[in-house]
């Protein structure tokens, strides 16, 4: 499958692409091959900068008083800030109330400020309605003020009111050019949990949603010892039919999961979960098959509800066919993967070796699973194995190749990085004909900054699968990289989606880069489209983060005037 769409391993930076691609402004990282987007240098001395808890209290020591209201305010302040660090904080509240009360009103700044170290007092109190109500004057009275924001949002955190939380979070990061990691975990945690509210309910309550047939074919292609996914067999079409190459054949015998397999052949997938259906209720001999069939369906249209109990069955039938019980593991192993639960992948997948221990796609997509969860080592041996099995597996070859450079580039060892770029070559002049070796190589020579050679590479990928969408996403991408030619990779980015209309890694990276140019409105709209087409709840909550991310962007551009750089 080439130029898949990359998905993100379990470790790493601790930041994900919403703060990669909207907030920060630094470079989007696309999954393990690391295409970086574009660089950009920021200031290091930021005015308002905290790297620190913000929890004390400001102003200067204590001055001599006199007899004007602002000095008075000023020597109640003072004397509040003693009890403060004394941990009296309800003596320091009486005394920040007191310069409240006397500061003449014009004094914006210092009446800010009292309002904002009363805010402080509370919050050691956990009085956080009361903290709210304070930093909010002092926002009122001036906008821009950093610790008021932020202190702000930790108590809206508190009172579970993650919408406006997630806007003053996001103030204090651009007024901080993000360079303080307080605030970008507190945005990052905030917008996971709103993500995961909204997703939970969506994904439950959504409609059906059949993927190209283009996406359809790349997932089939991954398996070779998948029986499921194999043309009408002798015996199972009409003898007129056999030797009609290019025609859809015709079953000899009434079976549901026979008509689901000729409507395979024909690209006619909405027809299969039905058919699958009839061969199930009736009990017929290709019962385990069409349970089979119905699960993998079942996973593209996103429903993993409907096919846990079909995958269930076939991995407990101990009379069935070893390869339709290992496949059935395979994908419930993928499946947990999606939802997050690795320790039962990894079971799944280790029960399918063991049980089909010749199987060369449990190596196969074992080792897909190792390179999400970093362990590259053991990616590479189950590769190894794969290939042994298949040796003219390109897909496998290509991968194992990824695997390697990975290793090399995480490990620093520019040396070893040579060697698996060599390895690439190699790959390519064995495996003319896999785009994927072309794709992968591409997003290593991406990483090592080769990119005119990079964009060769992807325009092979084009030449043997130019109905493949997500590559015109990576030349788009490379475009921006390369040349900063943002018309010219949201051109290619346009493409796929007229390539493929549901191919919800074009709308996702095109709402990035229009987040990054400052389009919020047209931005949220691709966002809204990807998430319509998120084929796991999982991913469905990365895309709505995403898009509350931009939308607290609005938000906060209305309230308080703030933009972060834009292209």
């Amino acid at each position: 499958m080439a130029a898949s769409k990359p998905v993100e391993s379990q470790s790493g930076s601790g930041f994900p692409r919403w703060q990669l691609a909207l907030l920060v402004g630094t470079p989007i990282v696309l999954g393990v091959g690391a295409v970086y987007l574009w660089k950009r240098n920021k200031t290091k001395d930021t005015p308002g900068k905290s790297n620190g808890e913000r929890t004390t209290p400001e102003g200067s020591e204590p001055s001599p008083q006199s007899g004007s209201p602002l000095d008075r305010a000023q020597g109640a302040k003072n004397k509040g800030n003693k009890y403060f660090k004394a941990g009296k904080y309800e003596q320091a509240i009486q005394c920040y109330t007191e310069a409240i009360g006397l500061c003449p009103r014009d004094n914006q700044t210092d009446l800010s400020t009292f309002y904002q170290n009363r805010a402080a007092a509370y919050e050691q109190q956990m009085k956080w309605t009361e903290v709210v109500q304070d930093c909010t004057q002092a926002v009122v009275i001036n906008p821009r003020y950093i610790k008021a924001l932020f202190r702000r949002a930790k108590a809206l955190e508190r009172l579970d009111n993650k919408k406006e939380c997630l806007e003053d979070v996001t103030a204090v990061c651009i007024l901080e050019a993000f360079q303080n990691q307080q605030s970008m975990l507190l945005a990052d945690k905030v917008l996971k949990l709103l993500g995961k509210e909204k997703a939970k309910d969506q994904y439950k309550n959504r409609d059906p949603l059949m993927p190209s047939p283009q996406f359809i074919k790349s997932y089939f292609s991954s398996f070779t010892d998948d029986i499921i996914s194999q043309p009408l067999q002798k015996g199972e079409k009409k003898d007129e039919d056999k030797d009609n190459e290019g025609e859809a054949a015709e079953v000899t015998e009434s079976s549901g999961y026979l008509k689901a397999k000729q409507y395979m052949e024909e690209e006619n997938y909405d027809k299969i979960i039905s058919e699958c259906t009839k061969e199930v209720e009736s009990g017929g001999k290709y019962t385990a098959e069409a349970l089979l069939l119905r699960a993998t369906f079942y996973l593209l249209i996103g429903n993993a509800t409907g096919a846990q109990p079909d995958l269930d069955r076939v991995i407990n039938m101990e009379d069935a066919n070893v390869k339709l019980r290992a496949n059935a593991l395979i994908k419930r192993g993928s499946m947990y993967m999606q939802q997050q639960q690795p320790m039962m992948s990894t079971q799944d997948f280790n029960m399918a070796a063991e049980i089909d221990t010749r199987n060369a796609d449990v190596y196969h997509h074992r080792g897909q699973l190792k390179i999400l969860l970093d362990q590259v080592e053991e990616a590479v041996r189950d590769f190894d194995e794969c290939i042994l099995l298949r040796p003219d597996s390109a897909l496998a070859q290509a991968q194992k190749g990824f695997a390697l450079y990975r290793q090399a580039y995480t490990g620093n060892s520019q040396s070893q990085v040579q060697t698996a770029m060599d390895g690439f070559e190699d790959i390519i002049r064995r495996f003319p004909k896999c785009a994927e070796g072309y794709a992968l190589y591409a997003q290593a020579l991406t990483d090592q900054q080769q990119f005119g050679k990079a964009d060769q590479m992807y325009n092979k990928c084009i030449y043997l699968e130019p109905d493949n969408a997500t590559t015109y996403v990576h030349k788009g991408l490379l475009q921006l990289q390369w040349k900063q030619d943002l018309d010219r990779g949201l051109d290619f980015i346009s493409r796929a989606i007229e390539i493929d209309n549901k191919c919800d890694f074009a709308y996702e990276t095109m709402g990035t880069i229009e987040v990054q140019r400052g389009n919020l409105e047209k931005a949220i709209d691709m966002f809204n489209k990807a998430i319509n087409l998120a084929k796991s709840e999982m991913e469905m909550a990365h895309l709505y983060s995403l898009c509350d991310a931009a939308y607290a962007q609005t938000e906060v551009a209305r309230k308080y005037g703030l933009k972060p750089p834009t292209l």
